[in-house]
């Protein structure tokens, strides 16, 4: 349970990273702003859609915090550049 409770307080933090380096890019303005708006909900529908299905599935709340942070950490570290 500790391990559960320590991604989810990872991934709020890591969360925060990418929401404030959206906010950054979608404030700019322009072409790849609307990108990062289009490309933001589909990540979002779709992480929604197989974090549903795995739970359904069986999958434990922490693997699927994992596989939300691997997603998390992919877009902060694309969003940095």
């Amino acid at each position: 349970m500790f391990h559960t409770w320590l991604n989810l307080n990872r991934l709020a933090f890591e969360s925060q990273q990418v929401v404030l380096l959206r906010m950054i890019k979608l404030a700019a303005g322009g072409a790849n702003a609307q990108r990062e708006a289009e490309l933001m909900m589909r990540e979002k529908v779709l992480a929604a859609t197989q974090s549903s299905l795995r739970m359904a599935g069986g999958a434990s709340l922490d693997s699927v915090v994992r596989s939300y942070r691997q997603k998390v950490r992919a877009n902060a570290r694309r969003l940095s550049r």
